[in-house]
């Protein structure tokens, strides 16, 4: 009885803003979308706080909630939370490129790519971003479907399924406009959620100092994963959010370009917030069970909430991760179709689609990719390695010839191909090779890569090469 107890609260409080996030999605649908623009980009109208919202809650998924909570109870301790404060760190930069983002007016990276360097590189940075985004879809649909699981003990493969037809079923009604709205709401749900059940957890485990005195001295080491870790983490964001399709597009929905430098500043400072919260759970439940899941502590967050916090505050952490991971999956997926029609479809197959046809195409895409996200995460593979696979995929390629091809106007055409190639390649490579000296693939690529862009055009300037065409339209 008392179990019922337990389980049925949070349930209600999950079903309850499942109901509203879905509402978000119908009633945009409905009085908000009159094109495809406003499916796709928001019609370029977002306001400052729900584009950092946006921003913030885009990037605190599932890797950076539960994920967070595994890896402090595996191994990193206190020092999880630089998973997330790295990517507040690694956002203020963004404030230098945001306005020119938003000045490219542009949908998609691989359309800038395209403007500047040609189809060809354009072409493998779409394909490149498809696949990375799907493997980002997946792991936030694993993080939902983990948490319907805990709190229905049903299977996680049925789990996984409900989570995909929830985030399809929201994502292709609303498009960005529901989603900058949701975004909001969504963050509201995740900071305070976690926020809130914090004392509760650790009141409920003890006290702070019951639970530190179970644990070793070196859990509580702010750097305990180390400095070199730390900077290549934030090397890390800063090359995925700069290559990122999800952030890309908040800044390119940014009503003018200083909204668009505004919210890169207010999101660094909302996700810094936030950032140890997780860890700090996780630490709780290592202190509780050091054998949770066989040592791994996969289900550290859910444990550690469900068993010391009331009911009610069980719900709101429920909801907090469900809002992160649906955040995140469903401009995922939103990224994913729309690059797929805007730069390969329409492209190549299509060049006369209609406005109609982009609405429809887009949305049977979210469908597509979804349900091959979903299988992804059947696979049941780490959050936290499906993410930076992903990141590695998709940015240490494409990311000289966006970022690079945006900053530097003097840039040749042949510099951005050889720096999608090389880059892509250096990170593969080094992905194979373990990642030696702790170097992450994507640092090492999109390094390479932005050395390689340098040098050929340098090379050819000095050869009397002219500049590539640019990336603004109004140049």
């Amino acid at each position: 009885m008392v179990q019922m107890q337990i389980e049925v609260l949070p349930m209600i409080i999950l079903i309850i803003y499942l109901i509203g996030m879905l509402s978000i999605g119908f009633l945009s649908n409905k009085f908000m979308i009159k094109n495809s623009n406003d499916y796709l980009l928001g019609g370029r109208r977002i306001g400052l706080l729900f584009v950092a919202a946006s921003l913030s809650a885009n990037n605190v998924g599932g890797g950076s909630t539960t994920g967070v909570a595994t890896r402090a109870f595996s191994g990193w301790g206190l020092s999880a939370g630089w998973y997330v404060l790295a990517a507040s760190v690694a956002m203020i930069p963004l404030a230098y490129f945001a306005p020119k983002i938003r000045k490219a007016m542009a949908y998609t990276i691989p359309e800038v790519i395209t403007r500047r360097f040609g189809s060809g590189v354009g072409t493998i940075s779409a394909v490149l971003n498809i696949v990375s985004l799907f493997c980002l879809t997946a792991s936030q649909i694993l993080a939902a479907g983990s948490v319907v699981s805990s709190l229905t003990s049903l299977d996680i493969r049925i789990c996984v399924v409900l989570a995909t037809a929830l985030v399809l079923f929201y994502t292709s009604m609303g498009g960005l406009i529901a989603d900058s709205i949701a975004d909001l709401f969504q963050w509201i749900i995740i900071f305070g959620g976690l926020l809130i059940s914090l004392p509760f957890i650790i009141q409920g485990a003890g006290g702070w100092e019951a639970v530190t005195a179970k644990l070793p001295a070196e859990e509580l080491d702010f750097t305990k994963v180390g400095w070199f870790t730390i900077i290549s983490l934030i090397l890390n964001y800063f090359c995925t959010f700069l290559s990122g399709p999800e952030i890309v597009s908040r800044f390119a929905s940014s009503e003018d370009e200083g909204t668009a430098r505004k919210a890169a500043w207010l999101s660094a400072l909302m996700m810094a917030l936030m950032a140890f919260i997780p860890a700090l759970i996780g630490l709780v439940a290592l202190a509780e069970d050091p054998g949770l899941d066989g040592g791994a502590g996969t289900t550290a967050l859910m444990f550690a909430t469900k068993s010391y916090a009331p009911p009610i505050i069980t719900g709101l952490v429920s909801a907090a991760i469900i809002a992160a991971t649906m955040s995140s999956s469903d401009s995922n997926l939103l990224c994913s179709s729309t690059i797929f029609v805007k730069d390969i479809y329409q492209r190549y197959f299509n060049p006369d689609i209609t406005d109609r046809q982009t609405l429809i195409m887009t949305r049977v895409c979210n469908i597509v990719i979804g349900l091959c996200a979903m299988l992804i995460a059947m696979l049941n593979i780490s959050i936290v390695t499906l993410n930076l696979f992903a990141f590695a995929l998709r940015s240490a390629g494409p990311f000289a010839a966006y970022g690079l091809g945006l900053a530097m106007p003097g840039a040749t055409k042949n510099a951005g191909i050889v720096s999608v190639v090389v880059g892509s390649v250096a990170a593969v490579v080094w992905q194979i090779l373990g990642e030696p000296f702790g170097i992450l693939a994507i640092v090492f690529g999109a390094a390479l890569g932005c050395l390689s862009f340098v040098l050929t055009t340098k090379i050819e300037r000095a050869m009397g090469k002219p500049a590539a065409p640019p990336a603004f339209l109004d140049e």
